[in-house]
């Protein structure tokens, strides 16, 4: 009799949606047992074994019981499910009277492990055991179990048999029923599906290799690859069973096909070949764009053309192409809807109308033509400045012109004098810009310009303007300052204008009479000193002049009156001493008449308290002086001070002496300009040398020292 261990394999995939297949477990797991035995039955799910609310069945037909587990001892096949699965494969069991059977483990699956045990009723008398495959001995063993790895829809048969001996003496052999194990399929092999199954070119397509594990099986893990014709797709092996392709293109029929594998144990199994063809769509709505977008591309920067299809499959042919040119800008062929061309550091001369065109076999398509402008950035801007006369003059109107070469309008135009803004003109349709400006001093210095266009600021270079300012009216000033002077006087005429450009040459007048002129290089005023005298009295003026006009003061009268009063003083001194002289002489005359009338009559001795001698010539009067004849007459010293006018010198008279004859003692510090003054009084000044006003010790050190000069009275008062 030929025993049948029925492996059940699951009958197709699960729809979508539907629950988990529940697993049926045998225990002992053996799906053979001697009749009187029991086997447990539990049903499991995909999560865990289920304790309640399980469904069991036996040959179809429902059973009562709905615990976890089900003791069973009939024969027939077996299923269940839980709350959380669908029905189970089902499980063939039998209950055999023999002495000796082969049983199989359960469950069995290709390339997995199958434990044979050949099991007696009484196991204690059996010495050997020996198993066949297709009644060929496999092995011989001692013990009950051994292991083989039966492959898929493989049609052998296995027994074993049992020997051993008698008490008596002997031996006995039995034999089990034969045992053909059908090995359930790991996974099946797969199926390639295309979702959609007619795909248009250029639209995305889904390949699924479709196969699944048993559940019992769940901790297997399949690899997934794709092909198309010979050419893997993707990345190669995954664990995915899906593959998507984002486009697809039109080549005809192919053919597709994929493989599913297991790593352990080592199963590969290839899907059947299947051709799919994919449907081409004629190109429709060609559109050309622009990157930067028109009306903002810069000069220099780079120009993408965009040519793009909203409709069209297959390989497209793009081409680009300016209105005026007779070949194409470029050419591109590939399989996209869109394609770009790169015009690198686009010019001026690059402006124009663009359009392109796409062709997939059936006769190009244009697009609509677009106008490319460029923006031109500024260029650095000139700045002149246009003015009336050569040399710019305070109070004249200058321009300040500022012009860019090449720029794209509007341009905004700012002027600036040492970096501070003075104003700004626009110019909106491109071109220059002017700014008027109206001078003053303060308007000397550096100039620039700025250009702006919104893609770029660019100064100019500085130029540089001076301006001249014309002398403002003089102020005319006397020091000292006083309305009436005397003669002798030193007067300083100062004129100054406060405002004006160097060098200001500087004139001074008394009545309209020119007195001289002073220069001022770097600006400023300028004095004029004047002696007076009577004929200084009037009206005095200045005149001042930088070479722009010349501008002249008010007048400022002066009074002048007599001597000044220094000078009176020290005319008046010098007089009176002149006039003591006179008098000591004229007595000192009319003494020696009396004299020598009085030894002519012999009143008088000839000698007086000397040797008597003979008389003195006349002439001996005019002549040096005898060193053994005293001075007949010796006046007493008269004292005075007298100033020249000068601060540093005071003029001191010492004596006055009346000689008969020339004296040769004279002092080493006197000096006179004449040898003897007959018959006039001889004044000697000396000259006091004075020290710094406002060094105390030194005036000190010099009034001690009496340094002296002497100068005749006569000359001094003519001087003065």
């Amino acid at each position: 009799m030929l025993l049948w261990l029925l492996l059940i394999l699951a009958p197709g995939r699960q729809p979508a949606g539907a629950l988990p297949k529940a697993l049926l477990l045998l225990k002992p797991p053996w799906s053979t047992a001697f009749k009187g035995e029991t086997v447990t039955l539990f049903c499991k799910d995909h999560h865990s074994l289920a304790w309640e609310y399980v469904s069991w069945y036996h040959n179809e037909t429902p059973l009562r019981r709905q615990s976890g587990k089900l003791q069973i001892s009939k024969s027939g096949h077996y299923r269940c499910k839980t709350q959380r699965s669908s029905l189970s494969d089902p499980v063939h069991v039998q209950f055999l009277s023999d002495w000796l059977v082969l049983q199989a483990s359960h469950p069995a699956f290709e390339r997995d492990k199958v434990v044979l045990r050949c099991r007696g009723k009484e196991e204690e008398d059996i010495m050997e055991r020996t198993y066949y495959k297709n009644e060929e001995k496999i092995r011989s063993s001692y013990n009950s179990n051994i292991t083989v790895y039966p492959a898929f829809n493989d049609d052998s048969t296995y027994h074993c048999t049992a020997s051993g001996t008698y008490i008596w003496g002997g031996s006995w052999t039995e034999t089990s029923r034969p045992l053909k194990i059908q090995v359930q399929e790991l996974f099946p092999s797969p199926v390639l599906t295309a979702s959609p199954s007619w795909p248009i070119e250029g639209s995305p397509m889904t390949l699924t290799c479709e196969t699944w594990l048993p559940p019992q099986t769940s901790h297997t893990r399949l690899q997934f690859c794709f092909f198309k014709e010979h050419r893997a797709l993707g990345a190669g092996w995954s664990h995915s069973p899906e593959l998507q392709i984002p486009t697809t293109w039109s080549e005809g029929a192919a053919s597709y096909w994929c493989q599913a594998r297991t790593v352990i144990p080592r199963i590969l199994k290839t899907s059947p070949r299947s051709q799919i063809r994919v449907h081409r769509v004629p190109v429709s709505d060609v559109n050309l764009e622009t990157q930067p977008p028109v009306g903002q591309l810069i000069e220099g920067e780079d120009l993408v053309l965009i040519c793009s299809v909203a409709a069209g499959t297959g390989t497209v042919t793009f081409s680009w192409h300016r209105e005026g040119s007779e070949r194409s800008l470029g050419r591109k062929t590939q399989n996209a809807l869109s394609a770009e061309l790169r015009i690198a550091s686009v010019r001026e001369q690059d402006a124009g109308r663009y359009y392109c065109a796409a062709d997939n076999m059936d006769g190009p398509v244009l697009s609509k033509r677009i106008r490319i402008t460029l923006r031109v950035p500024v260029s650095p801007p000139v700045l002149t400045i246009r003015r009336p006369r050569s040399q710019a003059v305070e109070g004249d109107v200058v321009e300040l012109h500022c012009e860019a070469q090449r720029g794209s309008p509007p341009i905004l135009y700012r002027f600036y004098h040492e970096d501070v803004p003075l104003g700004s003109s626009s110019a909106p349709s491109g071109g220059e810009a002017s700014l008027n400006l109206s001078l003053t001093a303060e308007h000397s210095g550096n100039y620039s310009c700025e250009a702006n266009n919104s893609l770029g600021v660019q100064r100019s270079k500085m130029v540089s303007l001076s301006i001249t300012v014309p002398v403002s009216h003089p102020v005319l000033t006397l020091n000292p300052d006083v309305a009436q002077a005397m003669v002798g006087d030193v007067l300083e005429l100062r004129c100054e204008a406060q405002r004006g450009s160097p060098p200001i040459l500087y004139w001074f007048y008394h009545e309209d009479v020119i007195l001289g002129n002073t220069s001022a290089p770097f600006g400023g005023g300028a004095s004029f000193n004047l002696s007076l005298t009577t004929e200084h009295s009037g009206n005095y003026s200045c005149g001042a002049d930088n070479g722009l006009g010349a501008q002249s003061s008010e007048m400022v009268s002066l009074n002048i009156t007599g001597l000044s009063k220094n000078k009176v003083t020290h005319i008046t001194v010098g007089v009176i001493g002149c006039l003591l002289s006179m008098l000591g002489l004229a007595a000192t005359a009319a003494l020696v008449g009396r004299f020598r009338t009085q030894r002519k009559s012999g009143a008088i001795p000839r000698n007086i308290g000397s040797v008597p001698g003979p008389d003195p010539p006349a002439q001996a009067l005019h002549g040096p002086p005898s060193l053994s004849r005293p001075a007949l007459m010796e006046l007493q010293p008269l004292y005075s001070n007298v100033s020249p006018g000068d601060d540093d010198l005071v003029y001191s008279q010492i004596w006055s002496r009346q000689h008969r004859e020339g004296s040769p003692a004279r002092s080493p510090r006197t000096h006179q300009k004449g040898e003897v003054f007959h018959q006039e009084p001889a004044i000697i000044y000396s000259e006091v040398k004075r020290a710094d006003p406002d060094d105390p010790a030194r005036q000190d050190r010099e009034e001690a020292a009496e340094g002296y000069e002497n100068v005749p009275c006569a000359s001094l008062a003519l001087d003065h």
